[in-house]
């Protein structure tokens, strides 16, 4: 299978090249800036591509590659740092100054028979964010695309088959990003598109085989789309040699235990531990979201451990990490995005673990593990279920958490979720949830003076959950649901409703 390379300089746009790439059915994977010449020759990429970063290339210790990459007769795409970085080691020249452009900007196509702009429109859309450019070509090149404020928008060498983009043609803000990346791929790189899910159930299920036998695996089961679908994918590759241990730990969706159950019961040996006291005794009196989040994780972990300590013959763990995971616990140190949150999806296990790791899903999307659960058979209600965080209701829980706000919100939560449906809207919402939050005010009930919380809608519409946008029900909608958690929950007399953007805001609010 053809395989594309990515190097890592600290994009915050990383993650959307990947998608792009596998889109068209080619196969990639994200790796850091510095990984070896060795590395990428066993690799053995049909491209290679150079992110952008938030560095400037003529700043001391700025991310670099060596010199031998360019020697390797391996096609490579540049994008906005990386045509920078590729222009500079090839003898170019950068310029800083008035020049700076951030955002939308128009393009225009100097070299329509060029490969990489091969059938882009005379003049397109792009997204730039950029203050250096490129000021002198290395020998070579030549220009592709111009703006009107830089002469070098996109430059190329058919000879070599180094191309070098200043924009971001990953974002759905440049209009033409997918022709030029299928350009790169198909024209440039003569790539197979192979990368299918039919393909990777039977590849995935071989090597599961391979790697297991006819060892005893432990799973995690947490419900989500992630666990889930490792727990099929495994059911169809070791059958009754995997052991499901789902944790109730009181922070669920409503009902979530109980389905969980149904259905997984037959699909797998499933252990069901109620540690509801335990969670709720140690989040007692915490009020600080990560400190939230670290008491869930290393709780969970306990709770496991003690569990998974019980199969006597178990030698495999297996986890539901998925491929942004494996990026952002493995992300280059310089120019690497922020942390914003800690998860503990990947690195949060005890170094004494006896159990070896297996994970069938690392090197998938969120969009691609759907596609793979719907195809292993999963409920297509489960499979397409918006995202829940892992710490639950806790980060949706503002200030302390106990038994008794979970259920005010489980309730709330459950009618909000139960409406979207009914509407018929639930999948064009990308996510939906209620918050509940740490005030109370004043209400009247009947002839009754009341003191009651206040809850937050919260629903956004968003392509890849970098940037999201809220959305827009209609009055009556929300007039329905207000009325109806009002009526139906105890403990709640007033319903707001979150018109926040991300950015500025975040879509959880912890």
């Amino acid at each position: 299978m053809d395989k594309v390379l990515i190097l890592d300089f600290g994009s915050q746009y990383n993650q959307l090249i990947a998608r792009r790439i596998r889109e068209m059915n080619v196969y990639c994977e994200l790796h850091p800036f510095d990984v070896t010449i060795d590395f990428i020759k066993e690799f053995a990429p049909v491209g290679i591509i150079f992110s952008g970063g938030p560095n400037s290339v003529n700043d001391a210790g700025s991310p670099d590659v060596s010199p031998e990459i360019f020697k390797l007769g391996i096609p490579i795409l540049g994008i906005c740092y990386g045509m920078q970085l590729m222009s500079v080691r090839l003898g170019g020249r950068l310029e800083s100054g008035d020049s700076r452009e951030y955002g939308r900007a128009m393009v225009e196509n100097l070299a329509p028979k060029s490969p990489l702009f091969r059938n882009v429109s005379d003049s397109t859309q792009v997204w730039m964010s950029h203050s250096d450019h490129v000021s002198v070509l290395p020998s070579g090149f030549y220009p592709i695309a111009k703006t009107n404020s830089i002469p070098y928008a996109a430059i190329g060498n058919d000879e070599t088959k180094m191309y070098a983009v200043q924009f971001h043609p990953e974002v759905i803000h440049t209009v033409e990003g997918g022709r030029i990346l299928s350009n790169f791929l198909f024209e440039v790189c003569n790539a197979s598109a192979e990368w299918k899910m039919e393909n990777y159930i039977a590849t995935a299920v071989e090597k599961l085989h391979d790697q297991i036998k006819d060892k005893k695996v432990v799973l995690g089961l947490s419900g989500g789309v992630d666990s889930s679908v490792t727990a099929a994918l495994l059911a169809k590759a070791i059958g009754k040699n995997l052991t499901a241990i789902f944790v109730d730990n009181g922070l669920l969706r409503k009902n979530e235990r109980e389905e969980v159950e149904h259905n997984f019961k037959d699909m797998v040996n499933l252990i069901v531990v109620d540690a509801r006291n335990e969670f709720m005794s140690k989040l007692a009196g915490v009020d600080e979201p990560e400190k939230k989040r670290k008491i869930i994780g290393n709780t969970f972990i306990e709770v496991f451990e003690r569990e998974a300590a019980k199969i006597k013959d178990a030698d495999f763990l297996a986890q539901g990490t998925i491929y942004p995971d494996v990026i952002e616990s493995s992300s280059s140190k310089k120019g690497a995005s922020h942390t914003i949150k800690s998860h503990h999806n990947v690195g949060g296990l005890p170094e004494d673990m006896k159990l070896k790791l297996v994970e069938p899903l690392r090197d998938l999307f969120k969009d691609e593990v759907r596609e793979l659960g719907l195809k292993l058979g999963l409920a297509e209600k489960l499979i397409k279920r918006h995202p829940f965080p892992g710490p639950g209701l806790a980060v949706r829980i503002l200030g302390e958490v106990s038994a008794e706000k979970c259920d005010i919100l489980k309730d709330a939560d459950h009618i909000f979720i139960e409406e979207i449906r009914k509407a018929g809207i639930y999948d064009s919402i990308s996510q939906a949830f209620v918050v509940l939050l740490p005030v109370k005010t004043v209400g009247v009930m009947g002839d009754c003076r009341t003191y009651e919380f206040v809850v937050s809608l919260r629903a956004v519409k968003t392509d890849d959950f970098m940037t999201a946008d809220w959305f827009e029900f209609d009055h009556a909608f929300l007039k329905r649901v207000s009325s109806r958690i009002i009526n139906e929950v105890k403990n709640i007399n007033r319903v707001v409703y979150d018109i926040s953007s991300k950015p500025p805001a975040t879509i959880e609010w912890e």
